[in-house]
């Protein structure tokens, strides 16, 4: 690529498109939040795209869900291969095939032909994912489908807009088979025209500077992307960065955690990301296809080139390498939709490797986005029609170098989703929120704690035939801390049933499970990990954290060492014994090691007397138990302790 392939592009020109390239695309987004039927979409779980005529992307949105971007334009080129030659004014075409370059089966991409006269000159695509788009159980996510049949309806390339004409029996037959045709279809209608005003802004554009000048606007902007990136990578030192995460388990296999391994490689002005070692594809649906492995990395690496706008000359500076038939590159038709259980720890992963070469920007890993979906008849309506409450909840991202991590904050991997309002979701769903707050204790303690998760509670009101699954992970592979940080605590579900007294712990992974009106459903989501070690973070921030409710007076002591003396809670007068906490820590630095190497079947007795919860374990003795039945899981727990002495204990002094 020469200095400067576009030479009849002035400077002011070439900002005026690539700005407006964004614009378009952020109109796109304001169509869909005032048309989308429904309410998983108005919440943002959309996004959408320009390309140009060879189907790379141009420019992204500023609330695009990084999950998505990067596998955009694998969809869009997929769309060209299918019916190039046989494109008309008008058309608009679907996809949600993930082994054509997509995520899952509820990402659904509607893309149009921007013709000037009669050339294309791009592309426009809205990606939205629809609440419900059939297989075994409600909201299509069924943990036990070990392939696409039991998962969804599988979208090849169709034309869904003929010149302009909805392809009426199209659309019809694949709303028929999900539990909501009529948001379905409302849903198609809202992302044809946010196509549609991309298409109206570009023409608009072309119409101002002319074609020629816009079409090397698209090619300048990435090209311009691709310099920035290259001129960075190339100032950073060449050198080889290993790290390995893990998925919780194999539903089909024998008890011990899925690895992830990467390894990264700077040489020049490249980098290589390779994922030699990950573990074949699991029976469940956390496996992930190659488009979505490679938005993880985009998304991961892009992290840290916040200033610069995301389109394929990004994409261009690096190459991925992962065998096929792993977690990390499944194939057809291997069930993948959920692979977002791979795409965070591919990206936490990638925040890792890239802390140790630009650590003022280093951050410990973020909590893992989980799903609840239930779904049944609601009997407050008439008509009895099929409910489909579908919810995620916020949680914390890690600590970092010189700051603590998020609190209550959307998920890395849909960075852009919004949080949901409870009030909105009790208006569609038989559902009330009895409890919804800050999750206390949930912040991986650190020099820099981790942001705080939350807690929620829900009761099922007028309902029948309802199930509910959770798709979720973390009960094992437990958020982690960094640079001497320490874990936050597991994720997991548990139902108490009408009438009953006690909670039932169901876990992280489960799909069709009965629940009836008055069951009561509660879940925490974890904070982040804990950057640096907890034992130098300052008295009076710990303190800070006690008043904040963040952080109880127990584990100040347990996780800090600090000792906190409650003068008067009710107007949040506390004190700090600067005595005791100089001997807590000492007893702490003392003792962690030897902790963190205890007998695992020793931890496990204490947890099972309530000596010790599941806090202690992680935190404190690095074993991983059945959180039920407080049995260990020995081949969790090694790797988890393996990760345990690499990221914290290897830190401490």
């Amino acid at each position: 690529m020469s200095t400067n392939p576009h030479k009849d592009l002035d400077p002011v020109t070439f900002e005026v498109l690539k700005n407006s390239f964004i614009t378009a695309v952020d109109q796109m987004a304001e169509q869909m939040l005032r048309t989308c039927y429904s309410f998983v979409i108005y919440n943002r779980d959309f996004s959408n795209c320009l390309h140009d005529a060879d189907g790379e992307s141009v420019a992204q949105g500023n609330a695009d869900i990084a999950v998505h971007v990067g596998t955009l334009h694998f969809t869009c080129k997929d769309v060209i291969r299918t019916f190039k030659g046989d494109m008309a004014p008008g058309d608009v075409y679907a996809i949600n095939d993930p082994y054509a370059g997509g995520t899952h089966f509820s990402d659904v991409r509607l893309i149009r032909p921007i013709f000037d006269g009669d050339v294309i000159i791009g592309y426009s695509q809205s990606n939205g994912h629809w609440a419900d788009l059939g297989g075994s159980v409600p909201g299509s996510f069924d943990v036990t489908a070990r392939d696409m049949f039991r998962e969804a309806v599988r979208i090849t390339p169709i034309r869904l807009f003929r010149q302009g004409e909805f392809c009426s029996d199209i659309g019809n037959m694949i709303a028929a088979n999900t539990r909501d045709p009529h948001s379905i279809i409302g849903d198609m209608h809202s992302q044809e025209r946010a196509t549609a005003v991309a298409e109206r802004e570009i023409l608009r554009l072309v119409n101002k500077y002319g074609r020629d000048q816009v079409t090397q606007g698209m090619a300048a902007v990435q090209d311009y992307v691709e310099r920035s990136a290259r001129q960075r990578i190339a100032a950073l030192p060449d050198g080889t960065w290993e790290t390995v995460d893990y998925i919780d388990r194999d539903p089909g296999g024998g008890e011990g955690m899925i690895p992830i391994k990467i390894k990264m490689t700077i040489k020049g002005d490249r980098i290589e990301y390779d994922f030699d070692g990950s573990h074949p594809t699991i029976a469940s649906i956390y496996n992930s296809g190659h488009g979505a492995t490679f938005s993880a990395v985009a998304a991961g690496m892009k992290t840290f080139f916040p200033d610069l706008p995301l389109n394929s000359g990004f994409y261009r500076v690096f190459d991925i390498k992962a065998p096929a038939n792993t977690v990390v590159s499944a194939e057809w038709p291997t069930a993948v939709t959920g692979f977002l259980m791979p795409f965070e720890k591919i990206m936490n992963s990638i925040f890792e490797m890239w802390s140790e070469i630009m650590p003022e920007r280093a951050i410990a890993c973020a909590f893992n986005l989980e799903y609840l979906l239930a779904g049944g008849i609601d009997l407050r309506k008439e008509d009895k029609p099929i409910y489909m409450f579908y919810e995620w909840l916020p949680g914390g991202w890690g600590g970092r170098n010189g700051k603590d991590g998020s609190d209550a904050t959307t998920a890395c991997f849909g960075t852009g989703l919004m949080s949901q309002p409870s009030e909105g979701n009790e208006r569609v769903n038989p559902v009330i929120t009895t409890e919804f707050q800050i999750k206390q204790d949930s912040p991986g303690p650190g020099k820099w704690r981790g942001g705080a998760g939350v807690f929620k509670s829900s009761v099922l009101l007028e309902a029948e035939k309802s199930v509910i699954s959770y798709i979720c992970d973390r009960e094992r592979a437990v958020v982690w801390g960094t640079n001497g940080g320490l874990p936050s605590m597991p994720h997991g579900l548990s139902i108490k049933s009408n009438g009953d007294d006690q909670e039932h712990w169901l876990g992280s992974v489960f799909s069709d499970h009965p629940i009836g009106s008055g069951d009561t459903f509660s879940r925490p989501t974890a904070g982040g990990g804990g950057f640096g070690d907890p034992l130098d973070r300052d008295p009076e921030a710990v303190k800070e954290d006690v008043i904040d409710d963040y952080i109880s007076v127990e584990r100040a002591k347990t996780d800090y060492g600090v000792v906190i003396k409650p003068i008067d809670p009710d107007i949040l007068e506390y004190e700090i014994d600067q005595v005791a906490t100089d001997a807590a820590r000492a007893d702490i630095r003392a003792n962690r090691k030897d902790w963190a190497r205890m007998d695992p079947e020793a931890v496990a007795r204490m947890y099972k007397e309530g000596e010790i919860n599941d806090m202690d374990a992680v935190r404190r003795y690095a074993v991983i138990l059945d959180w039920e039945t407080g049995e260990v899981l020995p081949k969790s727990t090694e790797q988890f302790r393996e990760s345990f002495e690499k990221r914290s204990v290897a830190h401490w002094t």
